[in-house]
């Protein structure tokens, strides 16, 4: 899903970044309240109101996926989504890297060597590119963060969504009546089109999050993070076969490193799944006994 925001982001260039991401933010948090009134959980979320840790942490994950909200909408609206395909290029290795220190999560030698190949493969990427991105580093910094903080929240996905959506909604209002005020006019209102558009990025942005949330509480933060590896690959063929952006035929040499990462990464996966399956000497005799 993240991966095909460039098709229906690109429909709103022509909308300020800012007022997409109020816009976003506000259709958000209609959405999940209605989605938790519909499931008959409110009275839980509202529970999690009465906790000052939850609320601090939510706070701090709310401002996070915030600041990679707006960089994206910010790049896609100004044809920099190759660069934004990278940001999500690196969020998997800071995410391997957060689960690895903060964490304490084991890793699979052939885990460990993919690591190797795609910290090479963006090293690589960073050299070609001859700059510093700060698209691409603000992306993978702000949404590996924003991982690692949901991976260590007890709060279930449904009600952390609700309750990030429900921090930084303030703020929207405030922004949309500032900018009345000051007699700036807003895009929402302005045709059905846009506003459709406008209405519908919170329930497109609100599904995948809750995905992601659910995942990175049943998943180790490395296993998570390489499995993203979909979303930047996917950015970058429509950047190329969709948006006509231009890039460097070096860049398939990354996508060629990235994805033998991606081979190895799997690899270690299933060699760690089969060894924790395989039962020990001592089950088997006791299961022998037992029999």
């Amino acid at each position: 899903m993240w991966g095909c925001f460039p098709l229906f982001f690109h429909l709103l260039e022509n909308v300020s970044a800012w007022e997409v991401l109020v816009q976003r933010i506000i259709w958000a948090l209609i959405f999940m309240l209605a989605i938790l009134a519909f499931t008959g959980r409110l009275r839980t979320f509202l529970n999690h109101l009465r906790s000052p840790r939850t609320l601090f942490w939510m706070t701090l994950s709310s401002l996070l996926i915030a600041m990679n909200w707006l960089v994206f909408i910010w790049g896609v609206s100004q044809h920099h989504v190759l660069e934004t395909s990278l940001g999500y290029f690196i969020t998997p290795l800071l995410s391997l890297l957060l689960g690895r220190i903060v964490l304490g999560e084991r890793m699979h030698p052939l885990q460990a060597v993919a690591g190797g190949i795609a910290t090479l493969a963006v090293l690589f990427e960073l050299w070609e590119l001859g700059r510093l991105p700060w698209i691409s580093l603000s992306l993978a910094t702000t949404f590996a963060l924003y991982g690692l903080v949901r991976k260590q929240q007890p709060i279930e996905a449904l009600n952390g969504l609700t309750l990030e959506t429900l921090v930084l909604t303030p703020i929207a209002i405030a922004w949309i009546l500032w900018q009345m005020m000051n007699g700036h006019p807003l895009a929402f209102g302005q045709s059905p089109w846009i506003s459709s558009l406008l209405i519908a990025s919170g329930t497109l942005t609100a599904i995948p999050l809750l995905l992601f949330a659910a995942a990175t509480r049943r998943l180790d933060l490395n296993v998570v993070g390489f499995i993203m590896y979909l979303n930047p690959t996917l950015q970058f063929l429509f950047a190329v076969f969709v948006f006509e952006e231009s890039y460097p035929p070096q860049r398939l040499i990354t996508f060629a490193l990235i994805w033998l990462a991606m081979g190895f990464f799997m690899a270690g996966l299933w060699r760690a799944h089969r060894q924790r399956s395989k039962p020990s000497t001592h089950d088997t005799v006791e299961d022998s006994v037992l029999d």
